[in-house]
């Protein structure tokens, strides 16, 4: 017997209305969001929006705009009503809605009421509509503008109510909401209040302070100002240092010709400029204006608005990264580093190995006896800790002689004619040419060294008194790291034959992945083969690097691309995937260690070559190479403010 033949029906137009508020307004900021975009598109200069209980119980968006008359009034409420699209092309959508479906489902799944007041009217009129269910609109008061309030969101539809957060969890997505659409209108005055509580309270202002205000940046970085073009694109706007970073992106406002967005290709071109000078699992911070010809970009994906297809993605992508990426080529003490004294965790970051450590012994007394400052002996590579008992081992170096200018820092550590001493692996030096006298520190932003801590971080003064600390290691790899990598783009990297190959041996799953990177390693100055079937042979090794353990060496590349997920090697023509990040494990076998004392001619030339080579304020891995602390960040610790 055959089953019955289901009926067709239509289904009736609260039912219909309760169907699509379910996509429209998912949870109450998308609520918020639809009542915001439309006091925009209203024209207001000042937006109050105020919740409770994270917009679940109530959420009213009160502006100053054009208004509405009864008659609008009854057809704002209807679906696809709407006053913002003036053809039915879809394409030049000059509004943030244009949809016409945001009120009526909020209508239909909650409790909505609508006062409204256009210019030059004697009073306002005010509509309701509960569950889909509409009452005319009736005379009230109210000032010119409109005020719309949501109460009881989904009353109507409890199975969605009982899926929404807490009111913390609502509250925060509604306050991200708000954040992005008053970065897009600086002009517009936003007020936003959370359970009687004022979250901020943003004037009219200009993109800088409010990108700024919203960005919640540390001053000490300030901003890096963005600017790019490329076949009609026009990339603009803000970015923060490395730095500062957050944990997920929710520090990252993208505007597309005035519309907030949540874009997967802009997102991922962000990281993709961020990725050599980020920590790895951060996120940067950025507020980006992407104008494009409205042509080459469709609004119209999803009702949230918050997508966007790109006519051509690859266009728009190399546009973002390579104007982010010309913005974070400037060098040390170009965008500062917050100074932060919490305990980080460094994630999956490969430090080099300690070697040939020496023994740290006191240094005789002045007055006799044993209790003065440890010396090292011999070039040591070791990263000392502190016992118990030990005493700290800092290093002052002696004043330098004055020769006019500056007192004590004319000369920046350099005898006359003197260079640095520090020898990288291709025989140039950190500095290899005699400075000038130089006209003052201000020219230098890390200014002059002063002192060796733990024969590992150098600390210097700059023109304002600032103090600064460099990471000695961290430091020379990034210098490292942009000299092999300018190599390579050069094709100009050098390999250095060992008088006797060395045979390596490691897991079969690592000797495959090397021998199947062999072009790629060659262009890198590593010439290799197959030697067996647990074992690789090394013949040569780059120059710059002046190391012949190739063990370590091939040992640690073997384990960065065993972590490779970028597919066949193929593929990585590049920079891309993990080609540089194979050059970042190669920077720190050719680095100066930790626990190398450096002379007062070489911390100078370290500071100066961070001065001048790209994305030096940060090391291969993200970490911070050095640190700045002000007067008033002194004053911080010390409680004088």
């Amino acid at each position: 017997m055959l089953p019955l033949r289901p009926k067709l029906r239509r289904l009736p137009e609260v039912l219909v209305n309760r169907i699509a508020a379910g996509e429209v307004i998912e949870r109450p900021a998308a609520a918020l969001k639809e009542l915001v975009e439309n006091a925009i598109d209203a024209g207001a200069r000042r937006l109050d929006v105020s919740l409770e209980s994270g917009g679940i119980d109530r959420i009213i968006v009160t502006d100053d705009g054009c208004g509405m008359t009864p008659d609008d009034l009854m057809l704002a409420v209807e679906r696809h009503c709407t006053s913002k699209l003036q053809d039915e092309s879809l394409v030049h959508i000059r509004t943030l809605g244009f949809r016409g479906e945001a009120l009526p489902s909020i209508g239909a799944a909650a409790r909505l009421t609508i006062t409204s007041r256009t210019q030059g009217e004697s009073g306002a009129w005010r509509i309701h509509v509960a569950g889909g269910k509409i009452t005319p609109p009736e005379p009230s008061a109210g000032a010119q503008g409109t005020s719309v309030v949501v109460e009881d969101l989904f009353f109507a539809t409890p199975a969605r109510r009982k899926f929404l957060k807490s009111a913390r969890v609502e509250g925060s997505h509604a306050e991200s909401v708000v954040r992005r659409l008053a970065l897009a209108v600086p002009e517009t005055a936003f007020c936003f209040t959370m359970d009687d509580r004022v979250l901020f309270d943003l004037p009219a202002q200009d993109m800088a302070a409010r990108a700024a205000a919203l960005l919640g940046a540390n001053e000490a970085d300030g901003f890096l100002s963005i600017h790019g073009e490329r076949d009609g694109m026009v990339l603009s706007g803000f970015a923060c240092g490395p730095s500062v970073h957050r944990a997920t992106a929710a520090g990252q406002f993208m505007l597309v010709n005035g519309r907030p967005v949540v874009d997967p290709v802009l997102r991922t071109a962000v990281r993709v400029a961020y990725r050599r000078v980020i920590e790895p699992g951060r996120h940067p911070v950025v507020a980006l204006m992407l104008t494009i010809p409205p042509d080459r970009v469709d609004v119209n994906v999803h009702p949230a608005k918050t997508e966007l297809r790109f006519a051509d993605e690859a266009a728009v992508r190399s546009l973002v990264i390579g104007t982010l990426t010309r913005a974070l080529e400037g060098g040390a003490g170009n965008a500062g580093v917050r100074p932060s004294f919490s305990a980080v965790k460094p994630g999956r970051i490969w430090y080099p190995p300690e070697k040939n450590a020496a023994p740290i012994i006191p240094a005789p007394s002045p007055h006799g006896g044993g209790s003065g400052l440890p010396l090292r002996h011999g070039a040591g590579f070791s990263e000392p800790r502190l016992g118990l008992g030990d005493s700290p081992t800092a290093r002052m170096l002696p004043p330098l002689p004055q020769a006019g200018g500056i007192a004590g820092w004319d000369a920046y550590g350099q005898s006359p004619g003197g260079v640095a001493g520090v020898q990288n692996g291709d025989g140039s030096s950190l500095g290899a040419t005699p400075y000038e006298e130089p006209q003052g520190l201000s020219e230098h932003p890390l200014g002059a060294a002063v002192a060796q801590v733990l024969d590992t971080y150098v600390i210097a003064v700059a023109a304002d008194g600032s103090l600064v600390l460099v990471d000695q290691h961290a430091a020379h790899e990034r210098l490292t790291h942009e000299r092999l990598r300018e190599q390579f783009l050069s094709g100009k990297v050098q390999g250095q034959r060992l008088l006797v190959p060395d045979v390596v041996e490691l897991p079969r799953l690592q000797v495959d992945l090397l021998v199947a990177r062999q072009k790629m390693l060659a262009t890198l100055g590593i010439e290799i083969e197959a030697f067996g079937g647990d074992a690789v042979l090394v013949r040569a090794l780059p120059a710059m690097l002046n190391t012949s353990d190739a063990v370590t060496l091939l040992r640690d590349l073997a384990d960065e691309l065993e972590a490779d997920d970028s597919g066949n090697p193929d593929e990585m023509p590049s920079l891309d995937g993990r080609l540089d990040a194979v050059i970042a494990r190669m920077a720190c076998h050719g680095s100066i260690r930790a626990g190398r004392r450096l002379t007062r001619e070489e911390m100078d030339a370290l500071l100066r070559q961070m001065e001048a080579t790209p994305r030096a304020g940060t090391c291969s891995h993200g970490r911070p190479t050095w640190l700045k602390l002000s007067k008033k960040d002194l004053e911080k610790l010390f409680g004088r403010r």
